[in-house]
């Protein structure tokens, strides 16, 4: 976290800021503000999202709208939509919680191979979920990832759409990461699940090498026909997200299963996850866990500044 920049609003909605969530560094640019805010009396303590000033304001609201009605193990549930006739906002609940650009920062490095797998894994079960609604995700990037102790969460839910409407080139945008938003996407392309893939990739990618758009050879052997299948430009080629998650939790788990333990079967139908068997203690590295742990002591001591400037948009 960083603390409140001069010209960042005080209150959003009911909120009190404690502090900007994202710590000014560099890497991939993300597709929102985000802040860490709490509620009247300090009885909650909230993750807010806006707009960025290039973005679409009234779009961010329609998709904020729509991730609420969203949930899944692995989703970032949006608990409140706000705005009304002002700038629109969305919160969900505080969990300690960092970038994946902040967790590669805080790791010195690109992460290990079984973090990047059960990452991805996770990712891919998420999807695996939204796909099978006929929903697309179309906005995953390293910002729109979070990592905590027990696993990832995807936020962002439309990011692209947000960024310029179907139809509208989407390249040069300012909250869209090179190298995450599929190629027809960038030309207009309306998002759909097989972009999703090639946005996974991209994160994986990030992920292990610390690039979005690294050389084959600089990715980990085990993870480079995965990464380049989900990043061909040719959606057809690309592996559906039920083909990621069988491959990442099959190849991470490494041992076969037992024989009262399925072989196949994802949250969707009722089966035990198989990206949560990968998140258990470890899976996150060290310095990762302290930099959440630090966090969270900072937004427990944190007290929030007098109520002034509320926010009235970028």
């Amino acid at each position: 976290m960083d603390p409140l920049w001069p010209d960042d609003p005080r209150t959003i909605g009911p909120y009190r800021l404690i502090a900007r969530f994202d710590p000014a560094q560099g890497g991939p640019p993300l597709p929102e503000r985000r802040f860490v805010g709490r509620g009247p009396g300090g009885d909650r303590t909230v993750l807010l999202g806006v707009p960025l000033a290039a973005d679409d304001a009234g779009r961010f609201a329609v998709e904020a709208e729509a991730a609420r009605r969203l949930s899944g193990r692995w989703l970032s549930p949006v608990a409140e939509v706000g705005g009304g006739d002002g700038p629109p906002w969305y919160a969900t609940p505080y969990l300690p919680a960092v970038s994946l650009t902040t967790a590669l920062a805080a790791h010195g490095g690109p992460l290990p191979e079984h973090t990047v797998r059960a990452l991805g894994a996770a990712l891919a079960e998420a999807l695996a979920g939204l796909h099978a609604q006929g929903l697309a995700h179309g906005g995953i990037s390293p910002g729109a990832v979070l990592l905590t102790a027990d696993g990832p969460r995807l936020g962002c839910f439309g990011a692209v759409r947000v960024a310029a409407p179907d139809g509208e080139r989407r390249s040069g945008h300012p909250g869209l990461a090179f190298g995450s938003v599929p190629p027809e996407q960038l030309t207009g392309g309306r998002p759909r699940p097989l972009g999703d893939s090639y946005a996974l990739g991209s994160v994986l990618a990030y992920a292990a090498t610390g690039q979005l758009v690294p050389e084959r050879g600089e990715l980990p052997e085990g993870l480079r026909t995965l990464v380049s299948r989900c990043r061909t430009r040719d959606p057809v080629a690309r592996p559906r997200a039920g083909e990621l998650l069988a491959e990442l939790a099959g190849t991470a788990a490494g041992a076969p299963r037992s024989p009262g333990q399925p072989s196949h079967g994802t949250v969707l139908d009722g089966a035990n996850s198989l990206a949560g068997a990968l998140l258990g203690p470890g899976w996150l590295p060290g310095r990762v866990i302290a930099a959440l742990a630090r966090q969270s002591a900072e937004v427990l001591a944190a007290e929030t500044e007098p109520e002034a400037g509320a926010w009235a948009g970028a």
